[in-house]
């Protein structure tokens, strides 16, 4: 009874490639991912501080990604959060074609969804800088 051998600890499986057959992610593409999420977090923090109610996070379509999605009032905004080493480097990660693919994304959205009693909608940045408060940017970009 005490003295009984304890049956060996399964071994922890090695990570096995997706289903669709890609190997796992490398390690710093899951670091980046991680960090991704802490400023999406932290960006909706901002926005709820701010008398937002966040409708969707990370909300994807064939046309693109929308980080944050919120609305306050009669007002819709599509938030793209973008998190660097300093405000410039965060700022100038917005491309053009990037803001295409929002831009197509929140046609999508609202497609999908309605403006129902919405009266105006906008596309904002939030730039996360490690050790300092999130700084948002509204109306960043239209199309």
């Amino acid at each position: 009874m005490a003295n009984e051998p304890k049956p060996p600890r399964p071994k922890s499986p090695a990570p096995k490639p997706s289903a669709l057959g890609k190997p796992p992610p490398r390690p710093e593409r899951q670091a980046a991912f991680r960090v991704g999420i802490s400023a999406e977090s932290r960006a909706a923090a901002l926005l709820v501080a701010k008398g937002f109610r966040i409708l969707a996070r990370r909300w994807r379509c064939p046309a693109g990604e929308i980080d944050i999605v919120a609305r306050r009032k009669h007002l819709l905004i599509f938030v793209e959060v973008k998190a660097r080493a300093d405000f410039g480097t965060a700022a100038e990660a917005v491309s053009p074609r990037q803001q295409q693919r929002i831009a197509a994304a929140a046609e999508a959205w609202l497609a999908a969804y309605g403006a129902g009693s919405l009266r105006d909608f906008r596309f904002d940045v939030i730039l996360v800088v490690p050790g300092t408060m999130p700084r948002h940017m509204p109306g960043a970009f239209g199309m």
